[in-house]
C-alpha cells in the first residue's frame, strides 16, 4: 500500500534557545505557566516557553509578519509548543479552539520544510495536515498563505471538484491540508503521493474521531514514512485519541496541556437555561431575538439546531419574521458555505443558524450570543457550542432551550453550570431525580456519568499511564 521511496535521513531538530530564553529565571517561568495554566505532562521534558517571537527560531521576515498582523507575543500554546516542535519531538497539544494552534504548527513546519531536500515534480508534500471539515481545511490554508512566504500550500476536501484540486496539486506543494476522505481518494487513484511527508499534523484530532475518521487516519498512516515527526492538536483527550496518538508515534510524544484537566464552560459566558416544550421553541426564539434587539444585541448571534431539517426550518421562519440570517449545515455546497460564513463574519448577516458543523474549529470572531434551540446530545458539544462566545477577554451570553427529551443530560448540565458559577434553574435541578443515566462518548465523568475526555490519574490522562513502549 505504501508509496514511499527509500527513506533517507532528514533533519528535524532546529531549536537553539536564545540567550534571552536561557536567562529567564525559573520563578518567572513557573509564574508564566501558572498564569496561563500550562502543564508539561511528559516526565523529564522541561522545555522553557518562549516569551518573544524572535526567540522561537523563525526567520526574521516571519517574525516581522507576525508583528505586522497585530500579534504582540506568542499565545500560551505557541510559547510552550514551539521549542518542543522545533526540537523535532513528537507533540501532543491539548488546548481550546481559538487558542492559536494553527500557527503553533504552521510556523515550525516552515522551518522544517526549508531544511529538507527540494521537491521534485510529483513528489510532495513535505508537511501534511489532516483536518475534520472543509471549513477548517480552508481556514488553515488561508492562515498559512498569510505567513508561509515562499512555500506553496493547498487544501483538498470533499464537496469541491476533484479536477480543480488536482490542477492545484500539479505543481510543487510543500504543505497539504486535507480531509481524510478526499486524501484517500487521491492516494488510491495514484493522483498523489505522500512518501516525502516528514512533518505530519492532526488538527482537531478529537473531532476527527467524532466523525468516524479513525480507520482513514490509520490507512493514511500506511503511506507515510514511520520516522516522521507527528503533532496532535485537540480540545479534548479521550481514551480513543490517546490510543491513536501513541500508535502513530515511533518516539514518545511530549504532552502539553493548556487549561484545566476538565473541559469546562468559560466563566466569561453567562449561561441561561429555560425548560420548554418542543412546541414552544419557535415562539421562545422569536421573543428572545426581539428582546436582544431591544437591548442592542442584534448582530453576532449563532443559533444551533440538532438537524439539517430543523436548521433550514428556523432559518426560513426567521427570515419571514424579517431577521437578517443565513444558514449552514453539511448539505450545503462548498461555495454556499463559504458565502454564508463570509456574510456572517463581515456582519452583512446578523444571525447564523447552524448545525454542529460550525461549532468547532471555525474562525468566527465577535460572536456575542449563542442560542441552543436544540440541546445537543452530548454535554461536550454543549460546552463547545457556547464556547463560540466569551473569547479573548470578551464576555458573552448563551441561551439553551431544554426539553423532556434532554432529561438524561440534566445532571451533567447542572454540573457545568455550577462549575462556571452560573445560576441553576430550580426546574432543571428537580429533573435529576427522574432522569435516566447519561453516558458520554468519553466515558465516566464528575458530571454524572459522562466524561470530558481529558482524564485523570497520571501524566497521560489515564490510570495506566503511557503505553509500554514509552515507559
Amino acid at each position: 500500500m505504501s508509496d514511499m521511496a527509500v527513506s533517507k535521513p532528514f533533519e528535524k531538530n532546529f531549536y537553539q534557545p536564545t540567550e534571552y530564553t536561557v536567562g529567564v529565571p525559573e520563578p518567572e517561568v513557573r509564574e508564566y505557566r501558572r498564569k496561563n495554566e500550562i502543564q508539561i505532562l511528559t516526565p523529564g521534558c522541561d522545555f522553557k516557553p518562549v516569551f518573544r517571537f524572535e526567540d522561537a527560531g523563525f526567520r526574521p521576515e516571519q517574525t516581522q509578519r507576525l508583528l505586522e498582523a497585530g500579534f504582540t507575543a506568542p499565545s500560551a500554546i505557541q510559547a510552550q509548543s514551539w521549542p518542543i516542535i522545533m526540537s523535532g519531538k513528537n507533540f501532543i497539544g491539548i488546548a481550546t479552539t481559538g487558542s492559536g494552534k494553527t500557527l503553533a504548527f504552521l510556523l515550525p513546519a516552515l522551518v522544517h520544510i526549508a531544511a529538507q531536500r527540494r521537491l521534485n515534480p510529483g513528489e510532495g508534500p513535505i508537511c501534511l495536515v489532516l483536518a475534520p471539515t472543509r471549513e477548517l481545511a480552508e481556514q488553515i490554508r488561508n492562515e498559512g498563505r498569510k505567513f508561509c512566504m515562499g512555500v506553496r500550500i493547498s487544501a483538498i476536501y470533499g464537496g469541491s471538484p476533484k479536477r480543480m484540486q488536482l490542477q492545484e496539486l500539479g505543481g510543487r506543494v510543500e504543505i497539504l491540508v486535507a480531509c481524510p476522505g478526499r486524501l484517500i481518494d487521491f492516494l488510491k487513484d495514484r493522483r498523489l503521493t505522500i512518501g516525502r511527508v516528514t512533518f505530519f499534523v492532526l488538527d482537531e484530532a478529537d473531532r476527527m474521531l467524532d466523525f468516524g475518521f479513525k480507520p482513514q487516519i490509520e490507512e493514511i498512516n500506511e503511506y507515510i514514512r514511520k520516522d516522521r515527526q507527528v503533532c496532535f492538536f485537540s480540545a479534548t483527550w479521550p481514551k480513543e485519541l490517546r490510543h491513536l496518538a501513541y500508535s502513530l508515534c515511533e518516539d514518545q510524544p511530549v504532552h502539553v496541556q493548556i487549561g484545566s484537566s476538565e473541559l469546562s464552560a468559560a466563566k466569561s459566558v453567562k449561561q441561561h437555561v429555560k425548560i420548554v416544550s418542543e412546541e414552544e421553541k419557535y415562539n421562545e426564539v422569536i421573543n428572545l431575538l426581539r428582546d436582544l434587539e431591544q437591548r442592542g444585541t442584534n448582530a453576532g448571534i449563532m443559533i444551533f439546531c440538532e438537524t439539517k431539517r430543523s436548521c433550514d426550518y428556523f432559518a426560513r421562519e426567521l427570515r419571514r419574521q424579517q431577521f437578517n440570517c443565513v444558514c449552514i449545515h453539511g448539505d450545503k455546497e462548498q461555495e454556499e458555505r463559504r458565502y454564508v460564513l463570509e456574510e456572517f463574519k463581515t456582519g452583512r448577516a446578523n444571525i447564523l443558524v447552524a448545525t454542529d458543523v460550525a461549532s468547532r474549529g471555525l474562525d468566527i470572531k465577535d460572536v456575542k450570543v449563542v442560542i441552543n434551540i436544540d440541546m445537543p446530545m452530548q454535554i461536550e458539544d454543549y460546552v463547545h457550542r457556547i464556547g463560540r462566545t466569551g473569547r479573548a477577554n470578551a464576555t458573552g451570553e448563551s441561551y439553551t432551550f431544554f426539553t423532556d427529551k434532554n432529561k438524561s443530560l440534566c445532571k451533567a448540565l447542572v454540573g457545568v453550570l455550577q462549575d462556571a458559577g452560573q445560576e441553576v434553574p430550580v426546574e432543571l435541578s428537580s429533573m435529576i431525580r427522574t432522569a435516566p443515566q447519561y453516558n458520554s462518548r468519553f466515558g465516566r465523568s464528575r458530571y454524572g456519568g459522562g466524561g470530558f475526555g481529558r482524564g485523570h490519574g497520571g501524566p497521560y490522562g489515564n490510570r495506566g499511564g503511557a503505553p509500554e513502549k514509552f515507559r
